[in-house]
């Protein structure tokens, strides 16, 4: 099916407008969200009272075929007590939160299943089989042995106070009152009598089971204590033993002792100890000599006249006699040559007196070098020494601490035997206190039932009823993605809102609808038209091309309606259809399909002989044409922009019904050449995410989008009323001349 044969000839509602001040003032607000939710419960009105009266009747029958239960109750108050077996206080101080402790653990007490066993042993419940038909259930029927002897075996003995157990525990409540010590017991059968027995048996079985663990407890800390002291005995005996045997081995002597102000360190001075501190004072001498006599040695061997030669008294001589025989040699060679005489006497002279210095100066450096190596012997013997008796004092501290670890072991095992013989007899003189657990009221034969309560099961089930209600209705709203209300279009699609043409019920031929001027749908679409007017400067844009996400949506009908709309205000339009996949407003206008842009694309330029007239004043059509092989070849070329602009140089406007999305590159290519594009969306059909999809699409190919038209729209659906013109019931000439019916 077609676009145009498959949608109502889209209609709008005439009192809904554009947005952001687009309107004449028939435009609303957005509904609040309470009014949303209203009108959400209106629509679903029918299935949300069917829901609920399901629940009332279901609720109201389950009730009158629930046997009669019958609640029996007692109280005991829980005093706060705690048994100390080992005297030792905790970490955390009594407070609040150990309160709460103390309760939640006396009434998880109440709920054990050792409880249960207790007092069905003692009720013997297992053999009672009125104690299972008070519960709804048949005694358990023993072996076919059984049967014939009339007795029962363990085994099914055993069972049956299984069964007996679980049901207890199944029935009992345990209700603490709050804001006190007090703890209500409540059982549930179907027998008065059962109830209040087990009520009663179960607060005697958990005093007495609370005494029994309160002895138990004291007895087995009086036997753990027994097992610990003598372990802490033998392990005294033994640590003591170890600390001898291992001083006599290691015969470490000790010469003094110290403690830290805070016992925890002690220090311990030994003969290694003090024979290392002395030959290490020793060694520090020494190599202080060394480094004394390295420094002199170098400093002798470094300079041409050292500190030693210089205090030297030889030395001092003779350079002192040297000086007066130069003095001589210089007078001499004032009145003299060198060969004289008297003056190579003299420098004979002079050069052994050199020889002579340096012979002493010699003798000067060999005796700082003896001096620095026999300082650095002496350091060399220290430190040797000093390493021998660092490895005996090392050897000595590890044997050492082995003998504290000993000494430590003895000092805590007599603590820790102390302590526990104390307290062990502590606890064989204190005896057992007083029970905390005191009955404030046994359980009574109740009167009357307690449950079903009618009331009650009916509130139940209508809360149950309006729950699942909203359940469904939150579960269809959801599921529908499509838009089923105009406000939401703007702030959905991020689009203009143009107009809602509402779903006409009637058969009519749109010419003839739209020619009765206060008809739903000849107002829907002059409200659209008045809109799109407000969209340019200019007025309704001069070339528009209307598509949408899918077919069927009511795009070629809002084209069509838009064309005569127009034409009938004196402008001249024409009506392009470039839909050349599926062709349908030639055969809906009764016109001629043969030739039509496809021939002026594929290179026909007679463009006056596809110009095809109608019945409708100032309004023209061209056909789409032979369907081509490529629509989007023939698109992508450059006589699609020559088509659109000798057109709009010919005609006021040029409508063109373009195709829909469809993921094809048809409509964007189209709407790179018009001046504007209307985006037409089916109420309550068209995806969302679809429709933003393709509006993206548009978007990126730089089509201008001026605003969307929300076809086949229900205003009960939505809530919206436009205030006049619906159901006033103007007449229509049914049979007006020249009608063309569509199918719908």
């Amino acid at each position: 099916m077609n676009d145009i044969a498959n949608s109502p000839w889209d209609q709008a509602d005439n009192g809904w407008s554009a947005e952001q001040g687009q309107s004449q003032g028939t435009g609303r607000q957005a509904k609040p969200i309470f009014v949303q939710y209203w009108l959400i419960l209106q629509s679903h009105m029918w299935l949300i009272a069917a829901t609920v009266v399901a629940a009332l009747i279901a609720g109201f029958i389950i009730t009158l075929l629930t046997a009669p239960q019958y609640r029996g109750t007692a109280r005991i108050e829980i005093a706060r007590q705690q048994n100390n077996v080992t005297n030792v206080q905790g970490v955390q101080q009594e407070n609040a939160s150990q309160d709460q402790e103390f309760y939640a653990t006396q009434h998880s007490l109440l709920k054990a299943r050792s409880l249960a066993e207790r007092v069905a042993r003692r009720l013997r419940l297992g053999r009672d089989d009125a104690f299972f038909t008070a519960h709804g259930q048949e005694a358990p029927a023993g072996d076919a042995v059984t049967q014939v002897s009339g007795g029962r075996s363990s085994t099914e003995v055993q069972r049956r106070e299984d069964m007996a157990v679980a049901m207890l525990l199944s029935h009992v409540n345990i209700a603490p009152i709050r804001n006190s010590a007090l703890v209500d017991i409540q059982y549930m059968s179907g027998s008065p009598q059962i109830s209040a027995r087990v009520a009663n048996a179960w607060i005697d079985e958990f005093i007495r089971q609370s005494i029994d663990r309160r002895f138990g407890a004291s007895a087995d800390a009086r036997q753990f204590l027994e097992t610990r002291l003598n372990e802490l005995r033998q392990r005294l005996d033994q640590s003591e033993r170890d600390l001898v045997n291992y001083a006599e081995q290691t015969g470490i002597v000790r010469l003094s002792e110290t403690q830290s102000t805070d016992g925890r360190t002690r220090t311990t001075t030994t003969l290694a100890s003090a024979d290392l501190e002395a030959l290490n004072r020793s060694l520090a001498d020494a190599t202080a000599e060394r480094i004394t006599a390295e420094g002199r040695m170098n400093a002798a061997g470094s300079r041409r006249t050292s500190v030693e030669s210089a205090q030297s008294v030889i030395i001092g001589q003779l350079r002192q006699r040297r000086a007066e025989l130069a003095g001589q040699y210089a007078q001499l060679m004032v009145r003299f040559e060198p060969e004289y005489p008297d003056a190579q006497a003299l420098r004979q002279q002079m050069a052994t007196i050199d020889a002579s210095i340096s012979a002493e100066e010699r003798r000067v450096s060999d005796a700082l070098a003896s001096n620095f190596e026999a300082a650095r012997q002496r350091e060399a013997g220290l430190q040797a020494r000093v390493a021998t008796l660092s490895g005996r004092l090392n050897v000595e501290n590890r044997s050492s601490i082995q003998y504290n670890i000993f000494q430590r072991e003895v000092d805590t095992n007599r603590q820790l035997y102390d302590a526990l013989l104390q307290r062990y007899k502590e606890i064989g003189v204190a005896g057992v206190s007083a029970n905390n657990i005191s009955v404030v009221d046994r359980a009574e034969v109740p009167t009357r039932p307690s449950s079903p309560k009618l009331p009650l099961n009916l509130a139940l089930a209508l809360v149950m009823g309006l729950a699942v209600a909203g359940l469904i209705v939150l579960v269809l709203e959801n599921v529908d993605e499509g838009i089923s209300d105009p406000q939401q279009v703007s702030a959905i699609l991020n689009t203009p809102m143009l107009g809602a043409i509402p779903l006409s019920e009637t058969e009519d031929d749109l010419v003839v609808t739209l020619s009765d001027p206060k008809s739903e749908l000849a107002e829907a679409y002059m409200t659209m038209r008045t809109n799109l007017g407000f969209s340019t400067d200019h007025g309704v844009p001069r070339t528009l091309s209307l598509t949408s996400t899918s077919p069927a949506e009511g795009k070629s009908t809002t084209s069509l309606a838009l064309s005569l709309l127009l034409g009938r205000t004196g402008k001249s339009v024409v009506l392009v259809d470039i839909d050349m996949r599926r062709p349908v407003m030639a055969a809906v206008l009764g016109l001629d399909p043969s030739r039509g842009v496809s021939n002026f694309l594929s290179g026909d330029s007679d463009l006056a002989s596809l110009i095809q007239t109608t019945n409708s004043p100032n309004l023209s059509f061209i056909a789409a044409g032979p369907i081509p092989p490529s629509a989007a070849e023939l698109l992508s070329g450059d006589r699609l922009g020559m088509l659109i602009a000798a057109l709009s140089e010919r005609f006021d406007h040029v409508i063109v019904d373009g195709p829909p999305m469809l993921g094809l590159s048809d409509a964007p290519l189209i709407g790179r050449t018009v001046e504007a594009v209307v985006y037409v969306v089916e109420a309550q059909r068209t995806s969302v995410r679809g429709a933003l999809a393709a509006i993206e699409r548009l978007r990126e190919s730089r089509a201008h989008i001026v605003g969307t038209v929300l076809t086949k729209y229900r205003p009960k659906n939505g809530g919206q009323g436009y205030g006049y013109g619906y159901g006033y019931g103007y007449g229509r000439d049914e049979d007006a001349p020249g009608t063309v019916k569509i199918d719908q």
